[in-house]
């Protein structure tokens, strides 16, 4: 009999993980309070229960596993839930990360304090409570620094701050993001920047995701921070090991021993810094498909073998191949989509591997102040960055949207 894995969500972010589970022959069962969620039809079983509420999730668990059968292991991708999965598994009796390390990797200034205890390279930060204490800090310490819930993901509520005149308006930015109240004050950190995906076991680190992270546009979006998609190889493979030392030490001071961290990291002037780390996959494109197509490695199948008691092959998360891969998002203006210009034209390159727009004519397109608010996204590929480059221009200079 095949083991049963639950997902929590069923939205774009988790596709990719509930086919992976699919090809490795395990019975799905997915979650969403999104009744029209595309995961539904590809699961074995699913219910409308939101992933946010777990009383509602362990009710459902404990029907299913009377009616229908046992449930081996539960996991996310793309979702900033650690505790609903670490909660869910400790009900289960399957493995995850402690409640306590899934608490610290959700709260950034409690992860933060965790980090500078155990001599983590992280920026300067401290919590303020209100316009004042932001204006204070600024006085003392000068700008740029970053202005943040501390309990958020996806640069939701997230601003660089320049100077004092900006204090009030993304103070309370940040203090409406967030669900507790916390806002983090903490020094920007200038230099490229990565993300990083690794699997820890037995508190050693594979690290099969290293890819550079695309600012070029982040002034046109100033003071939110907006990233634009990301590159496959990264040009700084000579600091890889001293960002995967950084990383580990990162995890460990989190006590994650057994499963996936994902990193946020700066190469800054005197080496890397930790900006943060999350204990799940990464949403969007990066474990779906900038690492899938760049390396030939799909380490999901290793968090997922993980999360149903299973030992992941180490060596299956060595470099298969290697190939340049770029994905890059679309950012139309707000107001009421009318039209899409060029899709076909681009879709039919064979050098297109991805192809999504999030809205469709008819919609109100937002005022993009997140990263969950971008218009769509594509995924090129090619034989070096130039030819990529050139690509990404092309579509770019194809499609058009009237709003």
């Amino acid at each position: 009999m095949s083991k049963t894995l639950l997902v929590l969500g069923g939205g774009q972010d988790q596709l990719f993980m509930i086919r992976t589970a699919r090809l490795m022959g395990l019975r799905i069962i997915v979650l969403d309070r999104n009744p029209d969620a595309p995961g539904f039809s590809e699961a074995d079983y699913d219910a409308v229960v939101s992933t946010r509420d777990l009383p509602a999730m362990l009710e459902f668990v404990d029907r299913y596993r009377e009616r229908v059968g046992p449930i081996h292991g539960v996991s996310t991708m793309g979702s900033d839930i650690p505790h609903m999965v670490s909660a869910l598994a400790r009900h289960l009796g399957t493995p995850a990360i402690s409640e306590r390390s899934a608490h610290w990797a959700t709260e950034k200034y409690e992860m933060k304090e965790r980090f500078r205890r155990a001599g983590v390279t992280i920026p300067w930060c401290r919590l303020v409570d209100s316009v004042r204490a932001v204006r204070d800090v600024l006085i003392e310490r000068g700008g740029p620094m970053v202005l943040k819930p501390v309990d958020q993901a996806g640069s939701r509520g997230v601003s660089l701050i320049r100077d004092i005149g900006e204090a009030e308006q993304l103070f309370a930015h940040a203090f409406e993001n967030s669900s507790n109240g916390r806002v983090l004050l903490e020094t920007f950190v200038p230099g490229p920047q990565l993300s990083t995906e690794s699997i820890m076991l037995d508190g050693e680190i594979y690290t099969p995701g290293y890819a550079d992270r695309n600012y070029e546009q982040m002034q046109d979006f100033l003071p939110q921070i907006m990233e634009n998609g990301g590159w496959v190889p990264s040009l700084y493979q000579n600091q890889r090991a001293a960002v995967e030392t950084e990383v580990k030490k990162a995890a460990l001071a989190l006590d994650i021993t057994e499963g996936v961290v994902k990193g946020d990291v700066v190469l800054g002037p005197e080496g890397p810094v930790i900006i943060e780390i999350a204990a799940r996959l990464s949403g969007g494109d990066f474990s779906e498909s900038l690492v899938p197509l760049g390396t030939g490695v799909n380490y999901v199948e290793a968090v997922i073998r993980l999360a149903i008691g299973e030992r992941p092959d180490v060596k299956a998360l060595h470099p298969k191949c290697h190939q340049v891969v770029a994905n890059r998002y679309f950012f139309a203006p707000p107001g009421v989509l009318k039209e899409v210009r060029g899709l076909h034209q681009v879709a039919d390159q064979n050098w297109i591997a991805k192809l999504d727009l999030w809205y469709q004519p008819g919609d109100r397109l937002p005022d993009i102040r997140s990263h969950g608010q971008r218009t769509g996204v594509f995924v090129v590929t090619g034989p070096d960055r130039k030819t990529v480059q050139e690509r990404i221009d092309y579509v770019y200079g194809m499609v058009g949207f009237n709003v």
